[in-house]
């Protein structure tokens, strides 16, 4: 392990220090889509929980940040209705990746829904018509393995609001 990648934090109701090592990147970069021609950004993530909470939502203009929000708890009622429609035995097999939920004339928005019934949301400009869906795939992998990563350390607890430094 590198020294980069190993944290010192400080347990106040125990009063020691206890070391304890994070992963290489944080939740943020999950957004960070890396190309040949560099680092394209998205507007806004976000990680709903199981019961359609937002538990952790980052735009990148925060002047700008309750269209996102509003955004993307429009893209919830798209996903639940993405996600009940077949039976229950296409729901093993259904791809993770929702697709384009919808589009305005600023933003599209993606969707992503792993079996925890965890979602990511992901809205990105759209007049940057680079973005593949391969690369937008690429995005919900590297998302969802950072969160899989925040709620696997043995300081998160389960349903608390993911925080990114």
């Amino acid at each position: 392990k590198s020294i980069s990648n190993v944290t010192t934090m400080k347990n106040t109701h125990l009063g020691h220090s206890l070391t304890t090592v994070r992963p290489p990147y944080s939740i943020l970069h999950g957004i960070n889509c890396i190309s040949n021609s560099g680092i394209r950004m998205a507007a806004c993530i976000a990680i709903i929980g199981k019961e359609n909470s937002a538990k952790y939502i980052k735009c990148a203009s925060q002047r700008i940040a309750l269209q996102f929000h509003y955004k993307i708890h429009t893209s919830i009622d798209i996903i639940e209705e993405k996600l009940n429609v077949g039976n229950k035995a296409a729901t093993d097999s259904r791809e993770l990746f929702l697709g384009l939920l919808y589009s305005t004339e600023e933003h599209k928005i993606f969707g992503y829904a792993p079996n925890t019934k965890v979602k990511f949301v992901v809205v990105l400009p759209s007049s940057n018509a680079s973005f593949r869906d391969n690369d937008v795939r690429m995005m919900f992998r590297k998302l969802h393995l950072a969160y899989s990563n925040a709620v696997c350390n043995p300081f998160y607890l389960p349903g608390d609001e993911i925080i990114s430094k």
